[in-house]
């Protein structure tokens, strides 16, 4: 049986409202696992009970710092964050600091990798391959670098390498939460202002600096979402087709 995810385009939300929103996700998904090993097995239905759902927004201006970070990488103070009119979190994902922002096309995946697989690794290199599949209908040529998360454009070339799409997860008794950040119209500049996931040596880069122009930002959601749709062998909801059933 194909697992279904429930798609919900959150459009422009504050960072803080969309990682409570994927907390009370999980927090629904580990009670609904706890109910089902909680009971014999001849009891147990079938279905375990687990809900997956895709996330869709954008943020207002927001630094945020995984948990394995260096405040370090934050190269602005206090005074000069509020300046920018950015926002700043310390989060539960793993990985470093990071900008999100207008422009930039940021997915939640809040899946049970127990109905999919149980294996971290192969879920992130998933993520990355429903990115690079996505640069492909642009022409654009994403990559991974060994020992990153995250998509790169030519990162085998010295003083090219440049990063598109960041990424950072927590797995919670195989259920996901935060996800992938890929820059479409994004203004780079905020990047200037910390040390992006930690690297020094490294620029970073949009679907629209590649191209030369501004991207349609709906047709990326679309493309990406088809490729998400296929990388992880899912049929993908709509918020109408959730209120149908």
């Amino acid at each position: 049986m194909v697992p279904t995810v429930h798609f919900r385009d959150l459009g422009e939300i504050e960072y803080g409202a969309a990682w409570q929103l994927q907390e009370a996700l999980l927090s629904e998904n580990l009670a609904a696992k706890s109910r089902w090993f909680n009971v014999s097995e001849a009891e147990r239905p079938e279905d375990i009970g687990t809900v997956n759902h895709l996330l869709f927004c954008q943020h207002p201006h927001v630094y945020t710092l995984g948990k394995s970070g260096h405040m370090e990488h934050l190269l602005v103070n206090d005074s000069r964050l509020r300046d920018l009119d950015v926002s700043f979190y310390k989060t539960n994902r793993g990985g470093d600091i990071t900008y999100h922002g207008p422009g930039q096309l940021v997915g939640y995946p809040v899946l049970d990798l127990e109905l999919f697989f149980t294996d971290l690794g192969r879920y992130m290199r998933s993520l990355e391959e429903v990115i690079i599949n996505t640069l492909s209908f642009y022409g654009i040529k994403g990559d991974r670098l060994p020992g990153s998360t995250g998509v790169w454009l030519d990162p085998d070339i010295a003083g090219r390498a440049r990063k598109i799409c960041a990424m950072g997860v927590r797995c919670s008794r195989w259920v996901t939460i935060h996800g992938f950040a890929l820059n479409i119209n994004t203004d780079l500049s905020y990047f200037n202002y910390i040390v992006p996931c930690g690297i020094s040596d490294k620029s970073v880069t949009s679907i629209a600096k590649e191209l030369g122009r501004r991207v349609d930002e709906k047709e990326t959601e679309l493309v990406l979402k088809a490729e998400f749709a296929k990388v992880f062998s899912v049929k993908i909801i709509s918020e109408a087709e959730q209120v149908a059933l």
